[in-house]
């Protein structure tokens, strides 16, 4: 498991908190290079016996330049840079292989609060499905850690253990004998999806959205299953770990020679005891060891993960959330502020005070001391704040009439080049105004003032040379006045007035073809016998008077008549009812409307209204 020490570096007092953990042994460094530190030394020492006692002259003097030349060039070994950088994706893999790991907690609360029923089949499908989970990630963890595999080798010891029945190790064996090449560690999710699904299909789901809730937990506690076996099998690039491996060991190899004393060298500490050589080894080899023990944190080193206990502990929580605290919870009464809303505070012990009293502020931020003069504090406008050019033409609107002015260019060729400028007060006098040339409400206005006949496609062509020759007469005006007047801008002004609606475009003594100028009037029919009863009738129609309100067809059997209409509505009277009089009014209305359709249609106008 791995070694923590949080308990002791919590406060940091005197020489600090890391000194006192130096005298560790279990998962210390010393523990990991002490082997390595020990066949180093004994390899020095015994070159340096064999310099200084079983050399002659001339082999103690070829062992010095061999000597001199493995300490000039051992140097050039890149040996921080790439020890370094591999450690460091080394701690990084390490830890999101421990934040890979599911856990059942959160599934089994879901499990809990949505799979209803206090009865045995409910309890089954609830307890089945979290140990389901569980043999999921313990048959993952077999297949990763050797402690794991050592403790479940074969299915048979599953079964032992209680996560699996005999019934659906046969069913895993069948499906290991079709398809050997792959895990079946998903399998017990799919089971547990199948018993959500029949819990739902039985009503203790009692919604879609927790269905959906807990497929979604199995998925995702399905694939952390996934990313461990995919740590497993995708390691870091064997190169990159042999290029490493070389770089530390070539160095020292290096260093057994470079370092040895000899009868030149400068310092005679060496000749003793080679102290740098020694901690430069016991660095570097330590941190490639480092990187050799947590490269797989599901091993057997200190500090890798406590595999075994997290399988007893998913399976211990898992049935006790499901099971033993389901749909049960404490009395509910009220708490001990409960006439305060809120405590002001949390009372101390006595320990906890004397360590609070030298803490008598709360938290502040990082801004919280810093105050503004009050004579800086007042608000002020920007010094860059730049006059709004459509305020300053509003203010200007006072002095005199506004002219719009165009270029006539500026329609035709690219806008790069114009520049805006606004004609204020009396420098452009009111002859010079232009109408709105181009525009979209002239473009809908002749659109839909168009005739199909030549005279009109040939006034709307007149009326286009019209404008076109105003703009070109405007513009030659404001070329004569120069620089006197600014233009509001070298383009044509095309605006929408939103008040206007496009009906409204079209003139009032325009005229338009409609079906009574193409097909005329009808003719004049014969007058209509008005009825004296107090209710319309229809028993002696005028067949040659055409009647748009036709008299509705009696589906139901009977003699015709209209027994709704009968029907008294609120107080009635012998004589007449309120139903009665209202029917008249209708009457009165239709026969408004029949002679308003058959009275003389006054002649159009040659081109249409």
């Amino acid at each position: 498991m791995t070694v923590t020490y949080t308990a002791e570096v919590a406060t940091c007092r005197g020489l600090g908190c890391f000194l006192k953990l130096l005298g560790r042994w279990k998962g210390s460094i010393y523990k990991l290079v002490w082997l390595d530190l020990l066949m180093f030394l004994f390899v020095y020492y015994s070159l340096n016996m064999t310099y200084r006692y079983l050399l002659d002259e001339a082999g103690k003097a070829l062992f010095e330049m061999i000597v001199k030349y493995c300490y000039d060039y051992g140097s050039l070994i890149p040996l921080s840079f790439v020890l370094g950088f591999y450690v460091s994706v080394v701690m990084t893999r390490w830890w999101n292989q421990y934040t890979a790991i599911p856990f059942p907690d959160p599934l089994a609360v879901f499990v809990s609060a949505t799979v209803h029923g206090q009865d045995e089949r409910g309890r089954v499908m609830r307890r089945t499905i979290m140990r389901y989970v569980c043999l999921c990630v313990t048959m993952t963890f077999t297949m990763i850690s050797p402690r794991v595999k050592k403790r479940f080798p074969t299915l048979e010891h599953l079964v032992e253990a209680g996560l699996l029945h005999e019934s659906e190790k046969e069913i895993m064996v069948n499906l290991n004998k079709k398809f050997p090449k792959y895990s079946k560690h998903w399998l017990p999710i799919v089971w547990a999806s199948s018993i959500i699904t029949r819990a739902r299909k039985e009503g203790r789901i009692r919604d879609d959205f927790a269905v959906k809730t807990l497929i979604d937990e199995l998925n995702k506690f399905r694939g952390q299953c996934g990313l461990l076996l995919s740590f497993d099998t995708i390691s870091v690039p064997l190169v990159y770990t042999q290029v490493v491996t070389l770089a530390v060991y070539s160095y020292f190899l290096t260093t057994l020679m470079g370092h040895q004393w000899v009868d030149n060298s400068t310092y005679r500490f060496d000749l003793y005891f080679p102290v740098f050589t020694t901690l430069q080894f016991f660095f570097y080899v330590g941190w490639l060891k480092v990187a050799e023990s947590l490269i797989n944190p599901f091993g057997d080193d200190d500090d890798d993960f406590e595999v075994n206990w997290m399988v007893d502990r998913n399976l211990q929580i898992s049935y006790l959330i499901v099971d033993e605290m389901h749909h049960d919870h404490p009395e509910l009464v009220r708490d001990q502020y409960w006439d305060e809303v809120f405590p002001p505070e949390l009372p101390y012990t006595a320990a906890a005070a004397a360590a609070e009293s030298m803490r008598n502020t709360h938290p502040l931020p990082s801004t919280a001391n810093i105050a503004v003069k009050p004579e800086e504090q007042e608000l002020m406008n920007p010094l860059s704040a730049k006059v709004d050019p459509m305020q300053t033409y509003i203010d200007n609107m006072q002095t005199g009439p506004i002219t719009f002015s165009a270029n006539k260019a500026a329609g035709f060729k690219s806008r790069k080049n114009s520049s805006n400028s606004l004609a204020i007060g009396s420098s452009v006098p009111d002859a010079m105004s232009m109408p709105r040339v181009a525009s979209v409400t002239s473009l809908l206005k002749r659109f839909f003032s168009r005739d199909d006949t030549r005279n009109d496609s040939r006034n709307e062509n007149n009326v286009e040379a019209n404008e076109m020759n105003a703009l070109i007469t405007n513009e030659e005006k404001l070329k004569k006045l120069g620089n006197s007047s600014k233009r509001i801008t070298a383009d044509v002004i095309e605006e929408v007035d939103e008040q206007t609606t496009i009906t409204s475009q079209r003139s009032q003594h325009d005229c338009r073809p409609n079906v009574m100028h193409v097909f005329g009037p009808p003719p004049p029919s014969r007058p209509i016998d008005m009825p004296q009863s107090s209710s319309f009738s229809n028993n002696h129609p005028n067949h040659h008077v055409y009647d748009p309100f036709p008299p509705l067809a009696n589906s139901a059997p009977g003699d015709g008549a209209d027994f709704t209409d009968r029907v008294s509505i609120g107080s009635a009277t012998d004589d007449e009812d309120d139903f009665d009089s209202l029917k008249k009014k209708r009457d009165e209305e239709r026969l408004s409307r029949v002679n308003l359709l058959l009275s003389p249609i006054p002649k159009a106008c040659p081109d249409g209204y």
